[in-house]
């Protein structure tokens, strides 16, 4: 029988700052959670209801309550209901009679966390059609006498926080008579004579509730009215409840984009005024209104445009003169040294960003809105207030730069560039920081239009590397922007197959970046320096002409030098802070190693230059795998060995004894799943290099890909990548697979997996139809790797059977039009061949199967060269299979 204990000292205790006082009592309260958890939670709801404890105690007791029902993690959240579920019913309801009562206290933080620890029941409960009378019994509470302000406001944050947890769901949990009941009793929360903080707990909790109002956005007299509301509490005395208010309006233009136009001329008054008190928290959200409005329409805009369903309302348009004056004037309105601050937002972030979806959204229409301000104000008088301008003209020229066409962007840079190199010698480094952003902007844009080589020449480009050059020696932050300018300047030129315009500054270039890598200054602005600065190296490498191969070559024993360096900077004993900057260190060093080794693995000639340090890069990756030790394996060393196996070949196996612990221990580190899925591609990568040689390793590896396919605690985005492995393993060792015992169960997990894919088809949300897309390549490459690796007899016992469930299977996908991918496709068509090429007796499989042809000729009218080659070779296989019957 469940009791509540006296648990106030413990309680209380648990917040002691003496550590060993704070320690005891933390372990008795978990130990009272293990022994007895009836009780404990008993005890805990006591606490929160009893009037006479102190407000400290009880606010900790509701919060364990809260943390007793609730976790991060799916399988721990799991867990925690079933256990709440397990409790005798009676015990239960007493629970929650205390926590309803805990809404009465007379100590509001008491009533907070009761709120909290309600909603959290709610979400257990609710979605199996338990503790139904808790809506009402919170509708009693709302018909208090006007003067209960307390247990008002708690109520009402009790809606908001049940409305929350309920929209985590995706099935509907609450009905409509249960949303009606909600929206009125939060609506008449907001009545001007209510107390403000009642009317800030309702409008807070309204917020939550709009994720269930779409039944009350389709009636016109119900919408209205839920917007005359929201709309008049913008402009309330509290500057709060006029935040929430805006935050209303930004989730309705998320959720009812299509319903907006009749309310637009008002909320565009409310936001211009928001902007004109400045308040500048409530004209953010104004602001955030807009760029809502924008997305949805850039959205709808994406969408298919035979799609009737889809209206695209032109509120951007409609509106596009006066909301880009509003926008520009607020980019005036930055702080001092804002620069310097990482992830600052204050007003003259949000237009700027703003202004940038504004462009996006009506595109070329936006510049001759912004040219005349940019042109007013870029080159102002150097005066101490004047910098404001420049900088705000700089911004928007940025800010614009995305959502113009190829043609017109290539206009602006043509007529700005020599204003924005000018601007990188300006005495403000706010205007020196945003042109460096802006002329990376620039490159970016011209790179995704390919405009990048027209306007770089070598008239240009050695103006722009001179002061690019020059900056990298800025200030950090301002030395960051330079390093991702000079990023996207590099990957620019090599998309465009320009990238020998930047050979004669290859070495410059690289010092400068190195350099920069290198500076000494505050820790998170030398991390975020040295990360710009080593990625703009890797893009230089990548671009790197034929005739700077050599200098390409010359960075290997430098990479190795500056990483043997990272050893004596956090020796054994470090300080964890020190350590976390070295591995950050070494984790850069190892990305540009990779890029090299892969640039130089291109051609043979090249590819020398990688085999005379093959033994050291080997040897000081295994340094940095030690150096973890335990703890997990270092990713981005993992993808350099990764690399070196194509330099290698078949002599990686020497590197073997040393490396195979690590692998393993990747492998089977599924607590950090990018790692384990890195691991696992590089599997595929030693398989490839050692071929059958592969086969000693293979008795090990095997349980282990086997356990993480099988296992819940696995994330799903390792999968995929697994079943490729076996196909990489099978080609690898041959029909030495099928002699390890191993070969009946891939099948069927690939069987599994099939089956896997078709149900996820029923999956709407983005994360699983990439996912679903992913499993589909991993099948179909899987298989071809089965197909390829095993021998004739072997390919007849083990996949003649399986071979029609598989053409099904790719029927199906092939008939998913609407997740069409190029990748799965060449996938399939490479498959096709391989099965007619290599299972005999395979020609009635491709007969009177009119989606095969119908799918090698969608390939075979591709852009993708890679597609259209898989495509024809699958054709010819195929009509051999089909003559040779």
């Amino acid at each position: 029988m469940a009791q509540a204990l006296d648990i106030t000292s413990a309680l209380l205790n648990a917040q002691n700052p003496d550590p060993t006082v704070r320690n005891q009592a933390e372990e008795q309260l978990s130990s009272f959670r293990s022994r007895d958890l009836a009780s404990y939670l008993l005890s805990l709801a006591s606490e929160l209801a009893n009037n006479q404890k102190p407000a400290e105690s009880r606010q900790i007791a509701g919060l364990l309550l809260k943390n007793s029902l609730d976790a991060p993690s799916e399988a721990n959240k799991a867990e925690l209901n079933r256990q709440w579920q397990a409790l005798d019913q009676a015990l239960k309801q007493h629970i929650k009679q205390l926590l309803l009562s805990a809404l009465t206290a007379e100590e509001q933080v008491a009533r907070h966390t009761s709120a909290l620890a309600i909603a959290k029941v709610a979400a257990i409960e609710l979605p199996v059609k338990q503790w139904q009378e808790l809506i009402p019994k919170l509708l009693e509470s709302m018909q208090t006498p006007t003067g209960c302000t307390g247990l008002k406001q708690a109520t009402l944050e009790t809606f908001g926080y049940v409305c929350e947890e309920m929209g985590r769901f995706d099935e509907v949990i609450l009905d409509q008579e249960q949303v009606n009941n909600v929206l009125t009793a939060v609506v008449q929360g907001t009545a001007q004579q209510e107390d403000k903080n009642v009317r800030l707990a309702a409008i807070t909790a309204l917020f939550n509730a709009l994720e269930f109002a779409h039944t009350n956005f389709e009636n016109d007299g119900e919408r209205d009215y839920l917007m005359q509301v929201i709309c008049q509490c913008t402009t309330d005395a509290m500057v709060q409840i006029k935040e929430r208010s805006f935050e209303c309006l930004v989730r309705i233009a998320a959720l009812h984009y299509d319903k907006l136009r009749p309310y637009m001329q008002e909320i565009f008054n409310l936001v211009q005024r928001a902007v004109k008190d400045q308040e500048e928290d409530v004209a953010k959200q104004g602001i955030e209104f807009w760029c809502t409005v924008c997305e949805e329409e850039i959205d709808v805009q994406e969408q298919d445009e035979g799609d009737s369903t889809v209206i695209n309302h032109h509120l951007v348009k409609q509106a596009l003169q006066p909301l880009v004056e509003m926008l520009l004037q607020q980019l005036t309105k930055q702080e001092e040294e804002q620069d310097k601050e990482e992830g600052i937002w204050n007003l003259s972030m949000a237009a700027g960003t703003c202004l940038g979806l504004v462009a996006n959204t009506v595109s070329n229409d936006v510049i001759p809105l912004v040219l005349p301000f940019v042109t007013e104000n870029i080159g102002k008088t150097q005066s101490t207030e004047d910098w404001r301008h420049r900088e705000a003209a700089t911004f928007a020229f940025g800010s614009i730069m995305e959502g113009l066409s190829a043609e017109e962007a290539a206009k602006l840079v043509g007529m700005g560039m020599g204003f924005l190199c000018n601007a990188l010698r300006d005495p403000n480094t706010q205007v020196r920081h945003t042109t460096a952003w802006t002329i990376g902007r620039i490159f970016e844009k011209l790179q995704s239009s390919g405009a990048e080589a027209q306007l770089l020449n070598t008239d240009t480009l050695p103006k722009i590397i001179q002061v690019l050059l020059e900056s990298i020696h800025d200030e950090p932050h301002i030395a960051e922007k330079v390093c991702y300018a000079i990023c996207q300047l590099a990957a620019g030129l090599r998309e465009a197959g320009a990238a020998e315009l930047l050979s004669q500054f290859f070495k410059e270039i690289v010092q400068a970046l190195l350099e920069a890598g290198q500076r000494a200054c505050e820790p998170q602005a030398q991390a975020r320096l040295q990360l710009q600065a080593f990625e703009a190296i890797n893009e230089v490498v990548r671009g790197a002409s034929d005739a700077t191969q050599p200098l390409v070559g010359q960075l290997v024993p430098l990479m190795i030098s500056k990483l043997q360096q990272t050893f004596q900077a956090a020796p054994p004993g470090a300080p964890a802070d020190v350590r976390a900057r070295q591995q950050e260190l070494q984790g850069l060093l190892c990305g540009v190693l990779q890029v090299i080794v892969q640039k130089l693995s291109d051609g043979d000639a090249a590819k020398s230059m990688i085999l005379l340090y093959v033994d050291t890069i080997m040897e000081v990756l295994l340094t940095v795998f030690q150096a973890q030790g335990q703890q997990g394996v270092h990713e981005e060393a993992m993808l350099a060995v990764g690399a070196l196996t194509y330099a290698s070949g078949k002599g990686f196996l020497k590197y073997m004894p040393g490396f195979f612990p690590f692998l393993k221990l990747g492998l089977a580190n599924h607590q950090e799943w990018q790692v384990c899925q890195v691991s696992v591609g590089v599997l595929g990568d030693v398989c490839r290099a050692l071929d059958d040689q592969m086969m000693p390793f293979c008795g090990e590896l095997l349980p282990i890909l086997l356990q993480n396919l099988q296992s819940n605690d696995v994330h799903r985005n390792v999968k995929p990548g697994i079943l490729s492995c076996f196909g990489d393993l099978v080609l690898a060792v041959g029909d030495k697979f099928e002699e390890a015992g191993m070969l009946p169960t891939v099948l069927s997990m690939l069987q599994s997996a099939q089956q896997l894919s078709v149900m996820q088809q029923q999956s709407s949300d983005e994360e699983s139809l990439e996912y679903n897309t992913s499993l589909r390549i991993s099948i179909f490459e899987a298989y071809s790797g089965i197909f390829n690796g095993l021998s004739a007899p072997k390919i007849s016992q083990y996949l003649k059977a399986p071979a029609e469930s598989i053409v099904q299977f790719t029927e199906y996908v092939y008939n998913d039009r609407e997740n069409a991918d190029d990748g799965v496709r060449q996938a399939a068509v490479s498959l096709f061949g391989d099965i007619a090429a290599q299972l005999p007796g395979s020609g009635p499989l491709f007969q009177s199967r009119q989606y095969i042809q119908e799918l090698v000729r969608d390939c075979r009218s591709s852009d993708d060269q890679k597609l259209v080659s898989s495509a024809q070779w699958a054709q010819e296989a195929i009509q051999k299979a089909v003559m040779a019957r």
